[in-house]
């Protein structure tokens, strides 16, 4: 399946403005064109969805929007010293430029096509102005809608108000305030739309997530129309992701950036939330839940059940499977997902994340991939506890640095390769035979800064690692297929926790549903088998906050949320945030112990556990939102750029 959706595309309209705020003549003078008369294009519900169905082509996929690409941005990955021009290491370097110019990226491609079927002619702000303008003209031509029922109208509203807040609300948490555009813009004359701030913009966003939310159905699957397509309305957007996005939205306006501005050295201003704003997200976030909770969804918690969690091979009582989320093998390109994903792009096409992606996580020498993803162990060390539920660094934790991989937060297993793990299964050369079992210890032949790890540690969670040279991932017939959510299950009650937690504390809850912030984090934790979060976090708000946090590294590791989290949290320019380290330490045990099968890597013994800072990113205030292209503010006064820029 190369489009969302090839049913009704036959109807789909070009409308909008260009792809760039290039000049005021390139912003306004695009009109609607179809080879249908504009009174027959509105007129049904085919030909309208037809006109809706661009939208949903121009959603990025942020993993296969080019060959090799870059979305972590945080304090959370880095990548080989040869993938420097990539945006990851641009952003270490302070280099936030950079978005605008490398090709390698879901934010913006320099090549965009609202109609394109190619995986890398799509982006964000490549299209974000476009499908808000289309979306407005959709809405202001909804009375020409007259053969319908009203189901079929409230569908096609309730889609159009969504892309209008969805789009504004993806640039926005990168560039901060912009102009809200709510109308169709005349062509006659340069807008003068000021920038608003943040919470300015988040306030319109929420009212049309509001609308979409009552006008759209939990499951299109239930509806008249929806009947017609099904086995293909799961990407459709539905009441339960305008609520998530309601709620998101919310939350970001009440967090500390939003709240106080941005800053250096924040302190306890980390905490300091807008308590009305986390209110609202909370009772957004509530009603989701108790939706999922009442079983009135198709949406559930993946099931975290493995006979071999290393290997991802899912225990046979498993009804979902965990993995399925971010990938999926032998199932036909089947897009990934499962009973989790809430939003999710299209997928790229068939094979298509075999063409770059799914050979980035591994050495160079074993997958052919180009460039190197690598944890840090700084991410890997504070997001990844203990089972038992307590941070590493608690002294009553367990945590070991003779057996550091002993007893670790059940995702650990799941998300990385670590030293001792048999990385290779298949039949090998004799010269490649020492690449089988890896060896991350210091100065070990999988270290390297241009083609193995810089950090001692490699990632498995969004691509598996027999997505190698010899066991398969990488062959037609494995038909590995990597593909991630925009918006999961999981998030939504991290999401709620934390805007709970924001106003209340451990105890607090929101009126539409009957979980505490604490249970919600539980519940997350019991899903992996991980311990409850302790006491001692849950009696201090503060801590508490902690552990929400670091929940939310654990859970959506490397799935690109990391950068806006700092960022929102105040915490960008936060010294303990700005380090990028690798892992230090020599094995004890000889190779021998890892090729006895009857021995668990985890439990091997090492020596000389330390970190070593290869990174320091040194931000200012400034960093804290991307700078504007300088084209976009030279267009009339009050488009300002962000300061610093």
């Amino acid at each position: 399946m190369k489009k969302i959706y090839n049913i009704l595309l036959s109807g789909c309209m070009m409308a909008g403005i260009s792809l760039a705020l290039t000049s005021c003549t390139d912003y306004l003078d695009k009109s609607a064109d179809s080879t249908l008369s504009e009174d027959e294009a509105y007129k049904n519900f085919t030909t309208y969805q037809g006109f809706v169905e661009e939208i949903y082509n121009c959603i990025p996929d942020k993993e296969n929007c080019n060959w090799n690409v870059s979305f972590n941005l945080g304090d959370d990955e880095v990548m080989d010293t040869q993938s420097n021009g990539f945006l990851g290491p641009q952003f270490d370097l302070g280099n936030f430029w950079a978005w605008q110019t490398s090709g390698c990226n879901w934010f913006y491609q320099g090549t965009v096509d609202p109609t394109s079927t190619t995986r890398f002619d799509h982006s964000i702000y490549g299209h974000a102005w476009y499908c808000i303008r289309k979306a407005n003209i959709g809405i202001a031509n909804i009375n020409k809608m007259t053969e319908c029922t009203q189901e079929e109208k409230n569908l096609i509203l309730g889609q159009l108000y969504f892309f209008r807040a969805w789009w504004h609300f993806e640039m926005m948490q990168y560039l901060g305030g912009i102009p809200y555009i709510t109308s169709v813009l005349p062509s006659t004359n340069c807008p003068q739309l000021p920038r608003l701030t943040f919470q300015q913009c988040a306030d319109s966003a929420a009212v049309d997530f509001r609308k979409a939310a009552d006008l759209l159905p939990v499951n299109w699957d239930n509806t008249t129309v929806g009947k017609n397509t099904l086995g293909k309305n799961d990407l459709r957007i539905n009441k339960i992701m305008a609520l998530g996005y309601l709620g998101k939205d919310y939350l970001w306006a009440g967090s500390p950036l939003m709240k106080d501005g941005a800053m250096m050295n924040a302190g306890n201003k980390t905490y300091d939330y807008d308590e009305n704003y986390c209110h609202k997200a909370a009772e957004a976030l509530g009603e989701l839940l108790n939706y999922v909770e009442g079983g009135q969804t198709q949406y559930a918690l993946a099931e975290f059940k493995y006979s071999d969690v290393y290997n991802h091979l899912r225990d046979n009582s498993a009804k979902t499977c965990f993995s399925d989320i971010f990938y999926t093998q032998g199932q036909n390109w089947k897009l990934p997902g499962t009973c989790e994903a809430i939003m999710r792009s299209s997928d790229a096409g068939v094979n298509s994340s075999n063409w770059g992606f799914d050979r980035s996580f591994g050495p160079i020498d074993l997958t052919d991939g180009g460039v190197v993803h690598q944890p840090t162990a700084n991410y890997v060390n504070y997001a990844y506890g203990m089972a038992n539920g307590l941070p590493i660094d608690d002294p009553e934790s367990g945590f070991d640095p003779t057996h550091p991989f002993k007893n670790r937060d059940p995702r650990f297993y799941h998300d990385i390769v670590y030293d001792g793990c048999k990385y290779i299964k298949g039949t090998l050369t004799t010269s490649f035979e020492r690449y089988r079992y890896c060896n991350m210890s210091t100065d070990s032949i999988y270290r390297s800064d241009t083609k193995g790890t810089r950090t001692g540690y490699l990632y498995q969670k969004l691509a598996p690692h027999n997505c190698n040279k010899w066991d398969g991932g990488l062959e037609w017939a494995g038909a590995t297929t990597c593909s991630l959510p925009y918006m999961r299950l999981a998030d939504i009650y991290l999401m709620y926790a934390e805007a709970c937690a924001a106003f209340g504390g451990a105890s607090a809850k929101s009126n539409t549903f009957s979980k505490t912030a604490e249970q919600a984090i539980n519940t997350l934790r019991d899903r992996v088998g991980e311990g409850h979060v302790g006491s001692k976090y849950v009696a201090d708000k503060l801590k508490f906050m902690d552990e929400v946090r670091r929940e939310r590294a654990a859970e959506l590791a490397f799935e690109g949320f990391r950068f806006c989290d700092l960022q929102r949290w105040l915490l960008l320019t936060n010294a303990k945030y700005e380090v990028k380290t690798s892992q230090e330490f020599q094995r004890v045990e000889p190779l021998s112990y890892f090729q006895n099968t009857n021995n668990d890597p985890a439990d091997a013994e090492v020596k000389g556990w330390s970190e070593k800072t290869i990174v320091t990113r040194h931000f200012s205030t400034r960093n804290y939102w991307l700078p504007f292209f300088k084209k976009d503010v030279s267009l009339y006064e009050g488009f300002d750029q962000n300061p610093g820029w």
